[in-house]
């Protein structure tokens, strides 16, 4: 089971061990990266983040309550679409 009802995104401990991620549904993308926060950032179009125009980016914390709050982030931005 995934963590999002949108997504397949790995779970909190996937994160929490140093890990980054990214994907893409329809022309929507995604990157997350980890730090001593979890950095989420959205575009569409099939470019990689660094060539990107990034059209939205939070911070939130290495918790897996910030995580919690960050899926529901990124949802919305796809809903908004």
């Amino acid at each position: 089971m995934s963590v999002s009802e949108i997504f397949e995104i790995p779970k909190f401990y996937y994160f929490n061990c140093g890990n980054d991620f990214s994907g893409s549904k329809d022309s929507f993308s995604y990157k997350i990266i980890t730090g001593e926060k979890l950095k989420c950032m959205t575009w569409h179009g099939r470019l990689c983040s660094m060539k990107a125009q990034i059209e939205n980016e939070a911070e939130f914390d290495r918790t897996q309550e910030g995580f919690d709050t960050m899926i529901k982030w990124l949802e919305e931005r796809y809903m908004d679409k």
